[in-house]
């Protein structure tokens, strides 16, 4: 992934300070690094300028209190677009393992405690499937897309998965979250060995964009945060 301009550093520093009235970009209502340089990479091919709920240092955390992916990303880019007044996308995504009932689900960024690394995420999933059979160890990750207008109405709903099963080792240094031990079996590769181009094609994150993005092209051109060709 290339650096951010130092134009773009400059309109990232003085988002923060801005009246949230005069904010043009797009927020994404996620304040994870490496989600939110996903999400710009899907978006960046289409002229879409985004910055972070993160870069405002009053916007207040919301709280993931829905009980499905749908539920949290509606409240997140809700929560976020009223609080900024600007147009607001937000996602919520995890993993879903059928041999422990759809477990972690809406919990996968928490799954070993409120604080949880990746790490110890992922440790406690190998440990819960200890002694499971790989063709027991089917999963697939959730992503669920909503697009909030600056009064917080949602606009924009999209969902899509990707199948897949839980690898016993983990495989690959690439991703986040369970990506090296999330297996493609018919790529023989977990989404840590691929490439970011190519899970950019293929991941549940990439497919619900794919579904959404006709639609929020022209949303936003519409509302003049992006010019019509």
């Amino acid at each position: 992934m290339t650096s951010p301009s130092p134009d773009q550093g400059v309109a990232s520093q003085s988002a923060s300070s801005t009246p949230a009235a005069a904010v043009r970009q797009l927020v994404l209502g996620s304040r994870n690094q490496k989600k939110s340089a996903e999400i710009r990479r899907l978006l960046e091919p289409y002229g879409i300028e985004v910055v972070s709920v993160a870069d405002f240092p009053d916007a207040a955390e919301v709280e993931e209190t829905g009980s499905t992916f749908g539920e949290n990303a509606c409240l997140k880019a809700s929560e976020v677009a009223r609080q900024l007044q600007a147009w607001t996308l937000a996602e919520d995504s995890g993993l879903m393992v059928d041999a422990l009932e759809g477990r972690p689900g809406i919990y996968s960024a928490r799954f070993s405690g409120p604080d949880a690394t990746d790490e110890q995420n992922n440790a406690r999933l190998i440990e819960e499937l200890a002694g499971v059979p790989a063709e027991k160890r089917k999963a697939r990750y959730v992503c669920h897309v909503a697009l909030a207008a600056p009064d917080g109405s949602i606009q924009l709903q999209e969902e899509a998965t990707c199948s897949g099963r839980i690898a016993e080792q983990a495989r690959g240094t690439g991703g986040f979250g369970y990506d090296p031990y999330f297996l493609l079996p018919e790529y023989h590769r977990t989404f840590g060995e691929l490439s970011p181009l190519v899970k950019q094609q293929l991941s549940h994150r990439a497919r619900a964009f794919a579904r959404a993005l006709p639609h929020l092209v022209r949303i936003l051109t519409e509302a003049g945060l992006r010019a019509a060709e």
